[in-house]
């Protein structure tokens, strides 16, 4: 609820027509001449309204004059309090019954206040003093103060929208395809692959082979030179056997290790592909 008085705009008396000015015009709007008196100025009473201090209710009102005057709430000078009290319902019951209707019960509560402590105190059936007639209103308004307290805290708290806005930012992935990364576990399982192919196709031979690695990271080079990319099965020679096939795959991640080598692959369980590192296409 907001508290108001209303000023208002009595119509304009117009009459007679006024002198004209210049001889011809009666009036000058903006300094422009005016002919003809407007016959439809009329401004209603509730069309000026000036607000008052805004108020929330009867209680937030009461609040208001006992902090306004620095009264102390545990002993509120009820006359003074209840005057201004009626003063401001008078104010807005000229204008606005219907919202003074809420303020009339705390009215009556405070004259009623008033008047039971003018009487002498009566003891309780126990013998004890009578609780002061103003606990019950002192407990309310002390309840109301810290809910607004705390609502003006919650308010000062930073909001989404009204303080700060969440920062977004727009990524358009089609422009570069960025491939997931090969995880040891792929490269273990292509490799178990290998050798389940390899042990089907070897022969019993012993021989006593010198095998370099060094040797095979210059051959996987040179076989990759050129080439756009190659499929990691292509790149070891099963029939030579599970000693060859080793050091191909030693080298292979030698070359990985020093950035030489890329291996790459498209998705989960598609094939395996392996390029030079330094080549542009």
């Amino acid at each position: 609820m907001s508290g108001f008085a209303a000023i208002e705009a009595e119509p304009a008396a117009l009459g007679n027509p006024a002198e004209a000015v210049d001889g011809i015009a009666v009036a000058r709007l903006y300094g422009e001449p005016l002919f003809a008196l407007p016959t439809d100025l009329y401004i209603p009473p509730d069309a000026l309204e000036v607000f008052l201090e805004a108020f929330e209710g009867p209680l937030d009102l009461l609040l208001y004059l006992i902090r306004k005057q620095n009264f102390n709430i545990l002993d509120i000078p009820m006359a003074s309090v209840t005057r201004q009290y009626l003063a401001y319902i008078e104010q807005i019951r000229r204008t606005n019954l219907e919202l003074a209707s809420d303020y009339l019960l705390m009215a009556a509560m405070l004259i009623e206040i008033k008047s039971r402590m003018l009487l002498p105190p009566r003891k309780t059936a126990d013998g004890k003093e009578a609780e002061d007639p103003r606990a019950e209103l002192v407990r309310r308004l002390v309840e109301y103060e810290q809910m607004k307290q705390a609502a003006a805290r919650l308010d000062a708290l930073p909001l989404l929208g009204r303080d700060f806005l969440r920062a977004q930012v727009a990524v358009d992935d089609t422009l570069a395809t960025r491939l997931p990364d090969v995880s040891p576990a792929d490269l273990r399982e292509a490799w178990t692959d290998l050798m389940r192919r390899a042990s089907l196709v070897q022969h019993h031979r012993i021989s006593r082979e010198q095998l370099s690695v060094r040797e095979h990271m210059s051959m996987l080079l040179r076989g990759l030179s050129g080439r756009r990319f190659a499929i990691f099965e292509e790149l070891f020679e099963a029939e030579r056997g599970p000693e060859v096939l080793v050091v191909t795959f030693i080298a292979l991640l030698e070359l990985a290790r020093e950035h030489l080598i890329e291996v790459t692959q498209a998705e989960a369980f598609a094939p395996i592909y392996v390029r030079l590192a330094y080549q542009t296409s």
